[in-house]
């Protein structure tokens, strides 16, 4: 396709996207040219014009009315807008009717606008999966393929500044990577051999050989399209509340307005002309749109705000109830802590070296896949020893190993296995006080007694205590659940700043303490990662998952953080509360206007231009409004 005709297809989609504003101001420039030849006494080339402006500014709105109305076997707004355009033109009010559909398509072009802003956000998203990859196979050249034709294990290349294909782990190659669109966090990350990357992001410095492991369809970014699309189309509580008044309510005018036609001719005596003018006003200014789109914009744009940050919400009725929650319980392996073990302490006896103990012990660990065994190994890495190897082992089960070195027995493992007296009384006693943190203790015991103990703990995220400070200045009360035993969890809670923790929770367990939290608060959020953490997440009001979580607890999830960051809970929250209340300002707002208009056409005090002004202004306003939750500030 050459540059003419991508131009050419940009120019009609743009046309296409704003044609009903194009609509609007046509008929706008039209009524103005109507009016001109009004004021020259051109009625019969005016009324034409007029009703040329009825039907360019009129008809996308009445198409949308009539088809709704048909579907949903219901009357709207659109519905009473036709009627009183129509009236307006049958008592002879051509200019009033036309004005009436001239901003009456402005505003709907500007809430069409709102809904094209709120779609854009999801076909960027979709922009940034790419739709072709080189494939590498054996050694011949690269060659390009769709994305779609990718099978798991397939290996493909990925040059500097590309956007990573294909979710996979790099099976060649060292660079860094800005994942912003999958977490939202500005910062990139170096990625190395073994590491995990996904669709989306972006390999910025060096080329990247990466094996894929999931297929195009089932990608973490693919994941998070199909979410923000179902989030867009789900209602919240509210908007539904609102759209099941809007028919009762169109309904109620129409009542209303056929008694106005009537009535005050005969009480007030009114002549028919006045009459028939003043049910003209009523229907447009006791008309709900401003009410209608009270909730509707205002919600889109706080889910793609969420988005943009890394937070995906599955839909409105979340996002309002997260608004409510006092009491969020949350996991600890995974969600407050890391999730794997780190040593923390070293202690050696003061006969021994310690690089040649800690190289001995990472040579009998090296040949375990316990977590706590890799722990160990990690930290042996960093710290350069060399590992000694033909160490022969016996691994005893819930206990430690067993181990030959150099004619040499060794133990190593928990203190019972090495003797409980013995490790009580190394290093002066340290395993009480260690054990009182919270830590997992592992002795070495040669010929001699214990050699050395490592203490290992699973380290709270750095996030994760601002993120508990940031929780309860919202006035959440943040409760741990975790299976661990007490002096764990106590050490645990303390340091990440909770309040409330209970310990050896079992699933099942979990999911009784989050119905007795909403037996005394009401709304509780949960927050997890794991299987384990499923059936409280689906129990909870609002159940929030950490994006390098499970499966099961992204699918069981109402909310899910695509960065492991316990602090967008709070930026949820606040987002939440902003939506709530720019809503209740446009509720109060547009039932305020359509009383004081209701009651000004009562006394005769307003026309039916400044009644379609007031009215429907008071609409772009309420929309405007909540176009102001796209902003990044919350």
């Amino acid at each position: 396709m050459n540059n003419s005709n991508r131009e050419n297809l940009s120019l009609n989609e743009k046309i296409l996207e704003h044609k009903e504003l194009i609509a609007a101001l046509v008929s706008g420039f039209i009524i103005l040219l109507a009016w001109r030849m009004e004021s020259t006494e051109q009625t019969t080339a005016a009324v034409i014009a007029y009703l040329t402006a009825f039907f360019i500014g009129g008809y996308a709105k009445a198409k949308e009315g009539i088809e709704d109305t048909i579907e949903d076997k219901s009357l709207n707004v659109e519905i009473l807008m036709i009627i009183a355009a129509i009236g307006s033109a049958i008592i002879g009010y051509w200019m009033e009717g036309a004005v009436l559909i001239f901003i009456f398509a402005l505003s709907g072009a500007l809430e069409t606008y709102a809904m094209n802003k709120n779609n854009r956000e999801i076909s960027s998203l979709m922009e940034l999966q790419p739709e072709e990859a080189w494939l590498v196979r054996g050694g011949f050249e690269p060659i390009k393929v769709s994305v779609k034709d990718l099978k798991i294990n397939d290996h493909i290349l990925v040059k500097p500044g590309e956007r990573i294909p294909a979710d996979g782990e790099i099976f060649k190659g060292v660079s860094t990577v800005d994942e912003a669109a999958i977490t939202g966090e500005s910062m990139p990350i170096t990625k190395n051999v073994g590491n995990e990357v996904f669709a989306g992001t972006v390999n910025l410095n060096s080329v990247l050989t990466v094996k894929v492991t999931k297929p195009s369809s089932e990608t973490l970014f693919q994941k998070i399209i199909t979410l923000v699309q179902s989030a867009h189309s789900e209602k919240s509580p509210s908007q539904q509340f609102i759209e099941r008044f809007e028919s009762v309510y169109v309904k109620v005018v129409l009542l209303a307005v056929a008694v106005m036609m009537f009535l005050p001719h005969y009480l007030l005596g009114w002549d028919w002309t006045t009459t028939l003018y003043r049910a003209m006003v009523l229907l447009v200014v006791a008309s709900p749109c401003a009410l209608v789109a009270s909730i509707m914009p205002a919600t889109l744009s706080a889910i793609s705000n969420g988005a943009r940050n890394g937070i995906l919400v599955k839909g409105g009725v979340h996002l309002e109830h997260l608004s409510a929650i006092r009491v969020l319980a949350v996991d600890k392996t995974g969600t407050l802590t890391q999730g794997t073990p780190v040593v923390t302490d070293f202690i050696v006896r003061d006969d021994l070296d310690k690089q040649q103990t800690l190289a001995l012990i990472s040579g009998i660990e090296g040949q375990s896949n316990h977590p706590l065994a890799q722990a160990i190994n990690a930290f042996a890495k960093k710290e350069n020893v060399i590992t000694p190897h033909s160490i022969t082992i016996e691994d005893i089960p819930g206990y430690g190993i067993k181990a030959q070195f150099n004619e040499q027995s060794y133990l190593i493992g928990k203190p019972d296995f090495v003797g409980a007296n013995l490790a009580n009384q190394f290093a002066d006693g340290a395993l009480e006080q260690l054990a009182n943190e919270g830590k997992t203790v592992v002795f070495l015991k040669d010929h001699q007694g214990i050699a050395a103990l490592i203490a290992l703990k699973d380290v709270v995220r750095d996030e994760a205590k601002k993120a508990v400070t940031a929780l309860q200045e919202l006035g959440i009360n943040v409760a741990m659940l975790t299976g661990d035993n007490e002096t764990t969890a106590k050490a645990i809670a303390k340091e990440a700043g909770v309040s409330t923790y209970v310990a050896e929770c079992l699933p099942e367990t979990k999911v009784e303490h989050i119905k007795q939290y909403q037996k005394t608060s009401g709304h509780v959020g949960m927050v997890g990662d794991g299987i384990n953490d499923a059936p409280a997440l689906a129990t909870a009001s609002i159940g929030i998952a950490m994006g390098g979580g499970t499966d099961v607890a992204l699918e069981t999830a109402d909310v899910i953080l695509m960065k492991n960051d316990l602090s967008k809970i709070a930026h949820a929250v606040k987002l939440s509360r902003k939506m709530q209340r720019i809503v209740k300002q446009n509720i109060i707002f547009s039932l305020t206007v359509i009383a004081l208009l209701i009651i000004s056409n009562f006394f005769q005090a307003i026309s039916l231009p400044l009644g379609v002004i007031g009215h429907e202004g008071s609409t772009i306003l309420v929309i405007l409004n909540g176009l102001r939750m796209l902003s990044k500030n919350v």
